[in-house]
């Protein structure tokens, strides 16, 4: 599998690519090309060509959470496909992958709207949606988890915003938050979005879901921006006990949080343009 981050909130030192508040991760899986969130405006699809990357064939396009940083370049894409399809370029629909309540409407301090501008029904349209709580498989290694149990009680419990329902606002938990996981010889890779249901409820998950305990590398938000410390210390503590080879902590950690995961696990440098390769499990 090799892995290429499109938008994260850093880039690269000497490279000409942007960065925003947001993340976006190409993924390609031998004959499997997946697409892991849309950051927050067209970026991705600029990085992508800068990189050579082409966005124009990928297989699946898979939404971590709702969240602006994350959905908010799914209008642009459309767009993009739409255009190449005018001018009879090569072309391909991914289908879209994402827990059932990805599309719902989210507002928080005052803001009318923070969760996906397009709707189920739009979205729908142009690519087939498979919207499913329960894991999914991309490839014969590479997984979509589905809703994340949220076993500990000391991350994934604090609401942000509300969510609007049939029933009326209630107070957003972002079931719909979720990640991948790809197996891989040196044991789990973990690709994550925002890590709202915590990140090692997370990696718990993806340990059960896969039936293995090794944890090769985790990569993307771990969600710990200012985190209270205990929570800090108990993740730490979680750490210490599955002993990554390795961390990619990118998008919403802390500088702070960064420090103090250096010293419980290998903590690599991340940012637009990091590139990393992983053979499968033979």
């Amino acid at each position: 599998m090799d892995l290429t981050l499109l938008v994260d909130n850093n880039t690269f030192i000497d490279r000409y690519l942007t960065a925003e508040p947001g993340l976006s991760i190409l993924i390609e899986d031998e004959d499997v090309t997946v697409l892991f969130d849309l950051g927050y405006s067209n970026l991705f699809l600029k990085n992508a060509e800068k990189m050579g990357k082409d966005l124009s064939c990928l297989d699946f396009l898979v939404l971590s959470h709702s969240h602006l940083d994350h959905t908010w370049g799914l209008g642009p894409f459309i767009r993009y496909l739409t255009e190449r399809t005018i001018e009879g370029l090569d072309v391909k629909y991914p289908k879209l992958v994402a827990h059932p309540e990805v599309f719902s409407s989210v507002r928080v301090d005052g803001l009318s709207e923070i969760g996906c501008l397009v709707t189920k029904e739009k979205a729908g349209r142009h690519m087939e949606l498979a919207l499913a709580k329960t894991p999914v498989n991309l490839s014969p290694r590479l997984i979509f988890l589905g809703e994340i149990p949220r076993e500990n009680s000391f991350e994934g419990q604090t609401p942000i915003g509300m969510k609007q329902t049939p029933d009326g606002p209630v107070p957003d938990l972002i079931l719909d938050d979720s990640a991948l996981v790809y197996t891989s010889y040196q044991g789990l890779v973990i690709i994550t979005g925002c890590s709202h249901a915590g990140i090692c409820n997370i990696i718990s998950h993806a340990q059960q879901v896969c039936g293995d305990e090794r944890i090769a590398d985790i990569i993307g938000g771990f969600h710990l921006l200012n985190p209270p410390a205990f929570q800090m210390e108990k993740t730490l503590d979680y750490f210490r006990q599955i002993t990554p080879l390795a961390l990619h902590a990118c998008h919403c950690t802390d500088l702070n949080s960064k420090v103090a995961l250096v010293g419980v696990a290998p903590l690599k440098d991340t940012g637009v343009g990091l590139s990393l390769h992983f053979d499968p499990m033979p």
